[in-house]
């Protein structure tokens, strides 16, 4: 059973104003478009085509389709036209006890000081759709980032004194802290000025020039100078990133197919006017440092590839469909598909569903799956793990 979907973009103020429209072929509204939420979360419901909310749908009709009442992840088609916060995600643990407290608490869950909006934990995965995708993700290895802090002078020594390499997780940590503290401004005001008068051509320019845009966006922000210790990140066209819980990230510039866990948890860490609580932060942070979190996607069958994650909640595969070559998609989990490219045919259990870019389908089991024809690229999450990838199961054994 197909069940086409739709959802109007989110207006977060860091969205892009033309990414998303240029993907659909319309003319732009002029403002920001951010997010166009594809899932069943309470937060933002897709919607099907008789005009039910997804969550709705599921509840009523999922079970006799062989569909559950619920989803557990929640894929996004993500446009970002200036930064989004630095910030992390709890882990499955966390969520629960953080927002069990919240709840005792009476915080109401709309709240702007709330930080736990749901008990679920939120591993992602995004994969670029634009030319390029900018992302910080991970905490750099100190050797390269004390190279970056010695083009800095003084201002930077202050910092790279402050990196025990003994105990690199805990001097980050402490680091971070320290940067959000509201106690360290005078030094976070004299390492941006340093930044913008360091010598390029040191294999630091890109993150140089970061550094000068994010100081223009948010004066004085703290975040500016974590983004400093952060891998900075350029994903080509279908190149990925993962980022479990605990992971400082933060999306820069482009747009990027994103699934993750259905969750709305973040804890921010600077770059937005949002509540940022650093205590909760540095609970949920692992600041281990070590290279960025890529993903290459594996090729599992023709025209069909996958992004291979550890998340239990979620798996994303990628079709590219060529004209005269249809593409043979298993659909053995509920499953919604994505249209990025092109325009192609979804074919399942007799029916078929033209998509054209932005377009999305939800897709029901099937024991033949579907069956994609045309020319495009589409996106395909699915529930869990899926056993034609072969990917580990989460207790360790084969899907």
């Amino acid at each position: 059973m197909l069940v086409p979907l739709t959802n109007t973009p989110r207006d977060y103020a860091w969205g892009s104003t033309d990414l998303i429209a240029r993907l659909e072929g319309r003319e732009p509204t002029g403002r920001p478009e951010a997010e166009v939420w594809l899932g069943d979360h309470p937060g933002n419901p897709a919607i099907t085509a008789d005009g039910r909310t997804l969550d709705a749908w599921l509840a009523e009709e999922g079970g006799a389709v062989g569909a559950p009442a619920k989803l557990t992840f929640l894929m996004k088609l993500l446009a970002a036209g200036s930064p989004l916060s630095i910030q992390a995600h709890p882990s499955k643990e966390q969520a629960e006890a953080g927002f069990a407290r919240e709840e005792q608490a009476g915080i109401p869950r709309d709240a702007g000081h709330r930080t736990y909006r749901d008990d679920n934990h939120k591993p992602e995965l995004i994969v670029a759709v634009s030319d390029e995708f900018l992302a910080l993700a991970g905490l750099r290895a100190l050797s390269d980032t004390r190279r970056l802090l010695a083009l800095l002078g003084p201002a930077g020594a202050v910092l790279s004194a402050r990196l025990d390499d003994a105990d690199a997780e805990a001097s980050l940590a402490a680091v971070i802290a320290w940067l959000l503290s509201g106690e360290a401004q005078d030094e976070v005001d004299a390492l941006t000025r340093a930044a913008g008068d360091a010598p390029r051509g040191e294999g630091f320019d890109a993150e140089l020039d970061l550094v000068a845009h994010l100081a223009q966006a948010y004066p004085s922000d703290p975040g500016v100078i974590v983004a400093m210790l952060m891998n900075l990140v350029s994903l080509a066209p279908g190149e990925g990133l993962y980022v479990p819980a605990g992971v400082l990230h933060a999306y820069v510039a482009g747009l990027g197919v994103e699934l993750m866990a259905a969750s709305d948890n973040v804890l921010r860490g600077g770059l937005t006017p949002k509540h940022i609580d650093v205590g909760e932060l540095l609970t949920v942070l692992t600041p281990a440092p070590g290279p960025a979190p890529r993903v290459d996607a594996e090729e599992i069958g023709a025209g069909l590839w996958c992004y291979p994650t550890p998340a239990p909640d979620f798996t994303l595969r990628r079709a590219d469909v060529a004209a005269e070559s249809p593409v043979q998609v298993p659909v053995p989990e509920v499953s919604v598909l994505l249209a990025t490219t092109g325009e192609v045919t979804v074919d399942s259990a007799g029916d078929d569903l033209a998509l054209t870019p932005g377009r999305a389908v939800l897709v029901t089991p099937h024991a033949e799956g579907a069956v994609l024809r045309g020319a495009g690229t589409v996106f395909i999450a699915s529930t869990g793990f899926i056993a034609t990838t072969g990917l580990a199961a989460p207790d360790g054994s084969a899907a």
